[in-house]
């Protein structure tokens, strides 16, 4: 993502910037989509096998959740075998709002034949050894997307949610038969014959190397594979039949996407006195305020919330933001969420851990697509009333090496759970 500078003037020769961050746009007519929408029962990459419908019930009531968010998430260039899809349910409980778990996200991965020439070896490399992919010097949505860009010099390029039928390229459609590239998360091949032929240690041998060491060291340590301690994973839960499900959203295709386009944003500046006069006249004017409306003076001039809402503002149709292994737009830096993943804007790194790891392979995370507020209004479009959904963005974060799930085999679809952050709105009512 190009860097958001809010006191940049832009220039007379650049009256924007564009990012690479693609914006998806809702609209009732599908415009030949058949995949991406908002809303709606989920289609799932094999109509035969559905993942656990454990996946998409409400940690908190359990109950079986409604799909907000499905997103063809197929990406040639780094993932050529692979199809994916991209799902996120929400529960609709009014009881259940504000908890975690009530809004989750499952990844969808079939991966062809051909990966086995693609990654021969599938053995997981720790995140220190092995950095990410950097995208390509002509820009990630360049290459892998080949959307149209909105300056005036750029060549026309294909819509990035348009379906395979069309002639241009579509980033979330089916994949090139180009010559696969080499995995660049597979590990390197032995490059001596001693090496090639260096025996693997027994069992008896491992359990040897662990006896006399302290329990919890040994533990940490894990000599032997982490998936194969883990056993088999439960039996799936099957769907019920869609007339018992809960009513689903209405479907709002994601037909028309576009690279997000900035123009230069000066955020307003208040001056000290006049913060310091209004906190002061708030404390002191006897309407049961004080401490509290100081709160959420201090609150509505967050720098992290004004970010977002002068970006979205500037393409407020927006409804979801997606950048494979980009920065996602945060709501606010304050909350667990904004504190795991909130990035310095002057040093340019990370100020916290980070997303968790993948717990299917054990793999990094990266950000892949968020939902925007706009998402809410498309999905709601049916309700009466405004006490509906109320959070800011939900994120999704994603394996790195878009791993499939165990003991699924070549060419079938498997399912894995993805991490979901969500960011709630303000309360700036708190009586």
């Amino acid at each position: 993502m190009a860097p958001y500078d809010s006191d940049s003037s832009g220039g007379e020769e650049e009256d924007f910037t564009e990012t690479n961050v693609l914006l998806g746009y809702a609209s009732a007519d599908a415009n030949g989509e058949e995949i991406s929408r908002l809303g709606g029962h989920p289609d799932w990459l094999d109509a035969d096998k559905a993942p656990s419908a454990a996946l998409a019930r409400c940690k908190v009531c359990k109950d079986l959740m409604v799909l907000m968010l499905q997103l063809n998430a197929e990406l040639p260039d780094r993932f050529p075998t692979h199809d994916r899809r991209l799902y996120v349910f929400a529960c609709k409980r009014k009881s259940c709002r504000r908890k975690d778990g009530i809004i989750r996200g499952i990844r969808g991965v079939r991966v062809s034949a051909d990966a086995a020439t693609a990654s021969p070896d599938k053995d997981i490399q720790p995140a220190e050894q092995k950095a990410p992919p950097k995208p390509p010097a002509q820009g990630l949505g360049d290459a892998l997307f080949g959307v149209k860009p909105t300056t005036a010099s750029g060549a026309s390029r294909a819509n990035p949610f348009a379906t395979s039928s069309t002639a241009a390229t579509n980033p979330f459609a089916s994949k090139p038969t180009s010559t696969t590239p080499t995995n660049p998360f597979a590990k390197q091949q032995p490059t001596s014959p001693a090496a090639a032929v260096a025996p693997e240690p027994s069992k008896t041998e491992l359990d040897n190397a662990t006896a006399d060491l302290p329990k919890t060291f040994a533990e940490t340590l894990s000599l032997n594979n982490p998936q194969t301690t883990q056993g088999p994973p439960p039996p799936p839960e099957p769907w019920p039949e869609t007339s018992a499900q809960p009513a689903p959203y209405p479907i709002r295709w994601l037909s028309d996407a576009e690279y997000e386009t900035l123009d230069p944003i000066t955020l307003p500046s208040v001056p000290a006195a006049t913060t310091a006069m209004d906190v002061d006249s708030a404390e002191g004017s006897g309407g049961g305020g004080g401490k509290e409306d100081k709160e959420v003076f201090e609150s509505s001039m967050d720098a992290t919330f004004q970010k977002f809402a002068d970006r979205v503002g500037q393409n407020p149709e927006q409804c979801i933001r997606y950048e494979f292994a980009g920065q996602p737009l945060l709501y606010s830096k304050g909350d667990a969420v904004g504190k795991l993943l909130h990035v310095s804007e002057k040093e340019k790194v990370a100020t916290s851990k980070g997303l968790p790891r993948c717990a299917n392979c054990g793999a990094g995370r990266v950000f892949e697509v968020q939902l925007t507020p706009q998402a809410i209004q498309e999905l709601e479009c049916e309700e009466d009333g405004l006490d509906g959904m109320d959070w800011g963005t939900v994120i999704v974060g994603v394996c790195e090496r878009d791993c499939q799930e165990r003991g699924v085999k070549t060419g079938e679809a498997g399912y894995v759970e993805e991490w979901v952050g969500v960011q709630w709105e303000e309360l700036t009512m708190k009586r």
